[in-house]
């Protein structure tokens, strides 16, 4: 048995601002309508409103469903725009009432709801009363809580005749027919077995992820692997789902579209448009779009991934286009320019008691791997620095392949075994879907090694692009090859490595909590040697200007984080690691602070 401490849960303005697009408040806490952080010229309120309603796919269920579900007392579910999860009201939503990132789509002529990426990564902090909008920055959003209760909803209005009653009428009107009745208990009955089923394999129980955190790759691989490529008519393989239970904090999405690599262990090639659509796919297959590969001995890749798949290419593209225009905040209060400049010193200073490297060694600015003919990416180091390592370790997850076994993209792969990699599956269906989409007539393996190919390749994703310069930075049929590699760890390996990425740091004043699982409160913390960081800290939006990072004191969940020190650094809530520049003193430390504030 493991032995592991986390969450336990019970139940002047200054600076660089601007004031307009002033939004509704995101709690009570909070005294006056969020201020806008300014994030670059190209972030406009036209931009943002794109970004918080962009159709990516995403079908969690019909609207009307959500809009007629209650919460166990009775009220809406919808109530406050799910504020009680941290989710941020959006006035500008065509649909009153839903949240940043919850989307509308028709399909078949009913309106369905959707997430999309703003969702999670559109952050709210408060300092002193006033709110401030980061738009790409990690959420404080406890999506574990609004999933199981969506599951609790929708269970109780199938096992309580009055609950049914009040859903049907809402959904169905006053006076609908027992057909009409029956349909409607059979789809939700259909919605639920499959919801229910991962809801209940994936949630933690005694170690909930809490606000700021979730698992997003266990609950993509169990979404992919547990409910999609079944056989019909559930598409389900319920044994391939497992506990979600390696929380990381949501990464922020400004710059993310030049790394070089992406993803909390770097294991996806990232810096031009295929490699982008290939990580968003993966990501909106984990957020409830609808997608069943089936066999299909007529395609070339005798698997057929576009039948059955909601995923909006365009949207998703689009979505892209607009996370590249998301520049990194900028610090909204006052800041000593002179004591920065000191510590940008600091930033570039070799640490002796960490093998003479420095900040910026790892963090700082770099010419990464050739990507684009448009732009260069910048380097994304994949280092081990101590912290914890369940995410990586999850990656070597086994799942029954269904209807995969035996598939293969590319010639040179080996084809799916009927026990394989839950990260091969993954590729596998990503790549299969790009391609499908892109090249309805497929090719074979022959033509895929003619480059002249790719120009219907191309041709079709030029109409999905929106901007002439963007073309530039297509890439190519090769980085689909490159879309999703794992480092393998070598045979003389004495001890294994855990790995992630060492990201750019502008704007890393915005992203508390910190290392990548959300274990550290403050940019003060990171700074203090691992063994003397705080062991439980209290999560939510209220923001200390001065540690850089969580105020002690939260209002808006009642939530504390129990983390694990370097005893039990396979816990998911390890404390542990990335000790760079604890070693340096108290006046160089607060000088690398004002730095970072500057970033």
């Amino acid at each position: 048995m493991r032995k592991r401490e986390t969450a336990l849960k019970a139940g002047g303005l200054a600076g660089s601002l601007f004031a307009a697009a002033m939004l509704a408040p995101l709690s009570p806490e909070a005294a006056v309508a969020p201020v806008m952080t300014d994030q670059g010229k190209h972030w406009t309120a036209s931009t943002r409103e794109q970004y918080y309603t962009q159709d990516q796919g995403s079908r969690v269920m019909p609207l009307k469903w959500i809009n007629a579900l209650k919460q166990a007392d009775g009220k809406p579910f919808l109530e406050d725009s799910l504020s009680r999860y941290g989710y941020l009201p959006n006035p500008q939503s065509p649909d009153p009432g839903l949240p940043v990132g919850f989307t509308v789509a028709k399909e078949n002529g009913e309106k369905m709801l959707g997430m999309s990426c703003s969702a999670c990564h559109t952050r709210q902090i408060e300092v002193s009363g006033t709110a401030y909008r980061i738009d790409g920055g990690p959420a404080i959003t406890d999506m574990q809580n609004f999933l199981a209760d969506l599951d609790a909803s929708v269970n109780k209005v199938l096992n309580d005749e009055g609950a049914f009653a009040d859903f049907a009428k809402a959904v169905l009107g006053p006076s609908a027919k027992q057909p009409d009745l029956d349909k409607l208990r059979a789809e939700v009955t259909a919605w639920f077995l499959r919801y229910d089923t991962i809801i209940k394999g994936s949630l933690p129980t005694e170690y909930p992820w809490g606000p700021s955190r979730l698992d997003a790759v266990s609950m993509i691989f169990n979404r992919v692997s547990g409910l999609d490529i079944g056989p019909a008519p559930t598409y389900m393989i319920p044994e391939n789902i497992k506990r979600a239970d390696a929380p990381v904090r949501y990464p922020f999405v400004w710059n993310a579209s030049i790394q070089d690599k992406i993803q909390w262990p770097g294991f996806a090639s990232n810096g031009n448009r295929i490699l982008g659509l290939s990580r968003n796919l993966g990501e909106v297959f984990g957020v409830f779009a609808d997608f069943h590969p089936v066999k299909d001995d007529t395609r070339v890749l005798k698997i057929n991934y576009v039948k059955n798949n909601t995923a909006n290419f365009h949207g998703l593209n689009k979505l892209e286009s607009l996370i590249k225009k998301i520049g990194p905040p900028k610090w909204p209060w006052k800041l000593d320019k002179a004591l920065a400049a000191e510590g940008e010193k600091v930033f570039n200073k070799k640490d002796p008691a960490q093998g003479n490297e420095s900040c910026a060694d790892c963090h700082g600015i770099k010419k990464g791997a050739m990507r684009s003919l448009t732009h260069e990416t910048w380097a994304t180091p994949i280092l081990d620095v101590g912290t914890d390592s369940r995410e990586v370790n999850l990656l070597g997850s086994q799942v029954k392949t269904g209807v995969l076994e035996g598939m293969r993209i590319f010639p040179e792969r080996e084809p799916l075994k009927a026990v394989d990699s839950a990260f091969t599956v993954l590729g596998t269906v990503v790549t299969g879907a790009i391609l499908q989409h892109y090249l309805p007539v497929e090719l074979s393996p022959e033509e895929q090694k003619l480059r002249s190919k790719l120009d219907k390749l191309v041709s079709m994703f030029k109409s999905e692009v929106d901007k002439a310069e963007d073309l530039g930075d297509l890439g190519g049929l090769d980085d689909l090859k490159i879309a999703f590699q794992m480092k393998e760890q070598p045979a003389t390996s004495a001890a294994p490595s855990y790995p992630y990425e060492s990201r750019v740091m502008q704007g890393i004043w915005a992203a508390a909590p910190y290392l990548h699982n959300g274990s550290v409160a403050s940019l003060t913390e990171l700074l203090t040697p691992s063994a003397q960081r705080q062991a439980s800290f209290k999560v939510g939006p209220a923001y200390d200007p001065e540690k850089v990072g969580l105020a002690a004191e939260q209002t808006k969940f009642n939530f504390t984080l129990k983390t694990t020190d370097c005893n039990d650094r396979n816990s998911g809530n390890s404390r542990c690691g990335h000790d760079y520049g604890t070693s340096f003193s108290d006046a160089e430390k607060k000088a690398l602070l004002e730095y970072m504030k500057s970033m």
